[in-house]
């Protein structure tokens, strides 16, 4: 799924440390904090499951790098469409939605749909959930077989937070991060049955303020039940969809709004991935 805040957004400065890999016939991009290109064995890892504009995107593989090393570990992005992104960074433009939040008319929705979704109908049904879903999943498993790590976690941004939503039924991760994620339904979201937490923005035409409190109130429900997990809902007030992972650094908020996304992310792992010394330093 997409919207049209998906296609806009500012590429980050900085040179990735990392270095791009393959298993199974996926490609990915991996940052790993011991500086060796194959990655550590034991300890915690971190799946970035990126935005529609995929692997290309530089944005990921800085948040990578800057995860592995403050969080002393693995962090892997996948390729989640074959080497087909559903958007082209080359093409990120503003012309159809502004920087900040706002009220949506019908025709910037016809707009987008006809300059943005029609052209890519192709490549949107080749990369359904139904193929991107067991990728992603026998990538993660393959991975974590590979390298034995403890703890897995997930942050998933857009496209890669509907991703993650879907995914986290399944026992791959042990927690999981959803940064304004692309369209999720209530089904999904009550099938969470892991550790979450939600990076939200103020103006999401995706995950509407509707459905976004309607999560937090389906996880709510479950307190003091056999099902519960613990959770958190964070709003950022100023920004749109994609800030977390695409931001417009030029405003004061925004920035702020990024950054502080970036350090809830840190202290939601640090929470809810926990290992043993040993196991964390790869021992």
């Amino acid at each position: 799924m997409s919207c049209p805040d998906c296609n806009r957004g500012s590429i980050l400065e900085g040179v990735p440390t990392g270095s791009f890999t393959e298993i199974d016939g996926v490609k990915a991009y991996l940052a790993s904090s011991t500086g060796d290109a194959n990655g550590r064995q034991g300890g915690r890892a971190i799946f970035l499951l990126s935005d529609g504009f995929g692997l290309p995107l530089v944005n990921s593989h800085l948040l990578a790098d800057k995860f592995s090393k403050e969080l002393s570990c693995d962090v892997w992005i996948p390729d989640l469409f074959n080497g087909e992104p559903i958007l082209d960074s080359n093409e990120m433009t503003e012309s159809l939605m502004p920087k900040r939040p706002r009220t949506w008319a019908l025709w910037d929705k016809i707009k987008f749909a006809v300059m943005i979704l029609l052209p890519r109908s192709g490549i949107f049904f080749r990369n359904r959930a139904s193929i991107v879903d067991p990728r992603t999943t026998a990538f993660i498993k393959r991975v974590r077989e590979q390298h034995k790590y403890d703890k897995i976690g997930a942050v998933g941004y857009c496209f890669g937070g509907a991703l993650g939503v879907r995914l986290a039924p399944l026992g791959i991760f042990d927690s999981m991060i959803v940064c304004h994620p692309g369209a999720v339904s209530e089904a999904e979201v009550k099938a969470i049955n892991i550790p979450t937490s939600w990076v939200c923005a103020e103006d999401d035409m995706t995950f509407s303020p509707a459905m976004r409190n309607k999560s937090e109130a389906l996880f709510a429900a479950r307190k003091g039940k056999d099902d519960f997990v613990d959770y958190e809902f964070v709003d950022y007030k100023g920004t749109v969809h994609g800030f977390a992972c695409r931001p417009f650094l030029e405003f004061p908020d925004v920035k702020e709004a990024f950054e502080n996304s970036f350090d809830q992310s840190l202290k939601w792992f640090e929470k809810t991935l926990l290992v043993t010394s040993e196991a964390s330093t790869g021992a």
